[in-house]
């Protein structure tokens, strides 16, 4: 079978790996197993959202196309980010719900990604049913005529509707908040000015003019860069940034330091269990979470469980036990009381409620943490390479000398990229020289046996 979807659906250079006739069967392939799966007399509804990559209106017609051929009605949504589209299949009853993005890639990219009917990311079976269908013709398309096949609505109200969704998700307003924002020229850009207006900030929007090609380029949450310098610049209290999609946010304080996912959950945390409403006293992350946010939960009395990374394993564990906060360090978030997915506009109004109710600085309130000092090096290896690194016998050698080297003042994470071909190695430990040094000799070995 060929393999369509990463850990965050099908993703490629859009047009020439992500094709028309590639979306155009995704559309048919899902329409078709939502048909199986249907059993109400209506035809199925599938809500179809996207970013603001030049190349999304093309997939979005490619896309509609092909689910109408089949036999489902599509709603589009328009300009929204990603958690936007799992909010509306909920509240609109539909059968699915499609995102257009690539999340925090260049703009060159794009994706699909597919949300069912309560607004959480398609389980694994029903995408590799869709995968397939489209690889392996392990069906047939059906070929509907006249009133078989399906019609196309636009629906205007959508981002109003997301809008009044998160703003209620907070006691009272934002109201004496100096922020700013960086909406990374991505879908934050529709929806973020409408947002904090509403709540009574006072606010600042940078880079919310979005040209189809200038998404996630040198802004938003890959380049929180441009925000804390500007944050730290013109005396705000704080920032928050969003990727090309907006499920991702990451904040700065006010002296312009990063604040990232793991001091965003642990500020949210602790603010959620000292008010008790941390259920279970547990949070979620993944491998990948700082060493560091082990010992805050340790300190607080936190229960904390890590999960493979990507924030739909994060969230298979939050449903199986019935926790209500986790997420990722790259500014993925959960808050499983207000939404299904990571919402960086959410996790940054949270943030925000919390800095006003506690009137502490964004530093004060994210020093109940320290971070270890961690490195990550991304390798760009083929696609068909990206596993490899587990059964070379010199790369397995020189990761299993490092761990014991580092002889447990640290640890190493080496994996493959859910989404781009890339092999990660990470390392944290307590000696930022001795780990950037290890993660530098690993990254080069793998470089040079695969290739």
């Amino acid at each position: 079978m060929g393999k369509l979807f990463g850990t965050d659906g099908a993703r490629g250079v859009a047009n020439s790996e992500l094709t028309c006739e590639l979306a155009m069967n995704i559309g048919r392939a899902a329409a078709m197993v939502l048909l199986e799966n249907n059993n109400k007399e209506t035809k199925p509804c599938v809500l179809i959202g996207m970013d603001t990559r030049r190349s999304s209106d093309m997939l979005e017609g490619a896309l509609t196309a092909g689910l109408c051929s089949v036999g489902a009605n599509v709603i589009q949504l328009g300009v929204v980010p990603t958690p936007a589209v799992a909010y509306l299949v909920r509240k609109l009853k539909a059968d699915a719900g499609i995102m257009i993005s690539a999340s925090h890639n260049p703009h060159e990219f794009n994706g699909i990604k597919l949300f069912n009917c309560e607004g959480y990311k398609l389980p694994d079976a029903l995408e590799e049913e869709i995968e397939a269908i489209v690889c392996d013709n392990a069906k047939p398309y059906p070929v509907p005529t006249g009133d078989g096949l399906g019609c196309v609505t636009v629906l205007t109200s959508a981002v109003d509707d997301y809008i009044d969704h998160i703003a209620n998700s907070i006691e009272g307003d934002l109201s004496g908040i100096k922020v700013a924002v960086d909406c990374s020229n991505g879908s934050a850009s529709s929806t973020a000015e409408k947002l904090f207006t509403k709540l009574g900030a006072d606010f600042k929007i940078i880079n919310a003019e979005p040209d189809g090609i200038n998404i996630n380029e040198k802004c938003g949450s890959t380049h929180i860069e441009g925000l804390t310098a500007f944050v730290k610049e013109n005396g705000y209290d704080c920032g928050v940034a969003f990727d090309g999609d907006a499920d991702r946010c990451l904040a700065a304080d006010e002296n312009g330091e990063l604040i990232d996912g793991d001091f965003i959950i642990a500020v949210c945390a602790k603010d959620l269990n000292e008010r008790g409403k941390l259920t279970n006293n547990a949070v979620v992350g993944t491998v990948m979470t700082n060493m560091g946010f082990n010992k805050f939960c340790d300190e607080n009395g936190i229960k904390f469980e890590a999960t493979a990374v990507g924030d739909r394993y994060v969230l298979e564990n939050m449903l199986k036990n019935n926790y209500k906060l986790g997420g990722e360090q790259s500014g993925h978030v959960i808050f499983l009381d207000h939404g299904t997915t990571g919402d960086g506009q959410l996790t940054g109004i949270q943030l925000l409620s919390i800095i006003k109710r506690s009137g502490k600085s964004l530093s004060e309130l994210a020093g109940v943490m320290k971070r270890f000092p961690q490195v990550l090096i991304n390798v760009k290896v083929a696609r068909e390479q990206k596993d490899n690194y587990k059964t070379d016998e010199v790369i397995c050698a020189k990761i299993a000398q490092t761990e014991k080297d580092l002889n447990g003042r640290g640890r190493v994470l080496v994996r493959p990229s859910g989404t781009e071909p890339l092999i990660r190695v990470m390392l944290e430990g307590e000696s930022i020289d001795e780990i950037k040094a290890a993660a530098e000799a690993i990254a080069d070995t793998i470089n040079t046996r695969l290739n």
